[in-house]
């Protein structure tokens, strides 16, 4: 359960996080399989979500990739390392997500469902294909 500890925290603790996964986010214990990346987003005053008139910054400040396999969530790629992270950039068509958390719950999140850039994304980190 440490994985899936970890997802949660992340997912509902008070940082701002975007989601990119390959299918609707679903941590009950009965949803199948899954890989998702967090990209949190830096906190301050340059990093404020309302991008008026153009303004603000969504600069990613860590990277996180989960995979839930077997019925387990492991988080498999973690990074802070700024070089890295000036390879991911929060896509600008994220909207808000629903969430469903272990006790079937539902939650609203930032992100977007999308296979080929979890992929992408994966590429990047250096973590191997699920095909």
């Amino acid at each position: 359960m440490e994985g899936v500890d970890e997802l949660v925290s992340y997912l509902s603790g008070g940082s701002r996080v975007i989601v990119i996964a390959e299918k609707d986010v679903d941590l009950r214990p009965q949803s199948g399989d899954n890989r998702l990346f967090l990209l949190k987003i830096a906190e301050g005053s340059l990093a404020s979500g309302g991008r008026g008139g153009g303004f603000g910054e969504r600069r990613v400040a860590e990277v996180l990739f989960f995979e839930r396999k077997n019925g387990a969530w492991s988080r498999l790629f973690r990074t802070d390392d700024e070089a890295s992270l000036a390879t991911f950039e929060v896509p600008y068509y994220v909207s808000r997500l629903p969430l469903t958390l272990l006790d079937g719950a539902e939650s609203m999140g930032y992100g977007v469902v999308e296979p080929d850039l979890v992929r992408e994304l994966a590429r990047k980190a250096g973590i191997p294909s699920s095909a």
